[in-house]
């Protein structure tokens, strides 16, 4: 049972996310991102890209009955990698609470302006998201970034719970 499951009082049985982790990670870092959208290849643009990616599923996984009791799973195993990512880049375990939660509160921040301007907003919000949460390459905007935030939103909308749940998401 996952800490949040433990301090609210709750079993969400065995919801097992690693795959979908796993897939969420391999989506962010493909080349497309950097390459063709102008993310740069740095920390704070990987990490960018992972929440960004992150965000699309868990916005997907809201809209759905059936998988919304995984998102505190797949919420869970962010904040286990980044406590270990943090933990590896030598951050003591004094700091790792207080990085921890700069981390969820970006997570959170993406979450709502990423939800907001896909729900309708139009592509300038869109583009505007982007540009305020990525770390783009000097010169470079967010309008492809947010081209590819709608064709994996798209693709994500089209898939069914089972498939999300094992991670069987393209791009």
């Amino acid at each position: 049972m996952g800490l949040l499951d433990r301090l609210l009082g709750r079993n969400r049985g065995q919801i097992d996310t690693t795959a979908l982790w796993h897939r969420v990670v391999e989506v962010a870092r493909e080349p497309g991102w950097y390459v063709h959208g102008g993310v740069a290849d740095t920390e704070p643009g990987r990490f960018d890209c992972i929440t960004l990616v992150l965000a699309l599923v868990l916005i997907r996984m809201e809209q759905e009955e059936d998988l919304r009791h995984a998102t505190a799973r797949l919420t869970e195993r962010f904040v286990a990698d980044m406590d270990g990512q943090l933990r590896q880049n030598g951050i003591g375990d004094l700091m790792v609470g207080k990085h921890m939660g700069k981390l969820m509160e970006a997570l959170g921040g993406r979450l709502d302006a990423y939800r907001a301007a896909l729900a309708g907003a139009g592509e300038a919000a869109l583009i505007a998201a982007v540009e305020r949460n990525m770390t783009l390459n000097d010169g470079i905007s967010g309008t492809a970034v947010a081209a590819e935030m709608r064709v994996l939103a798209a693709a994500l909308a089209a898939l069914p719970a089972a498939d999300i749940l094992a991670g069987k998401i393209a791009r």
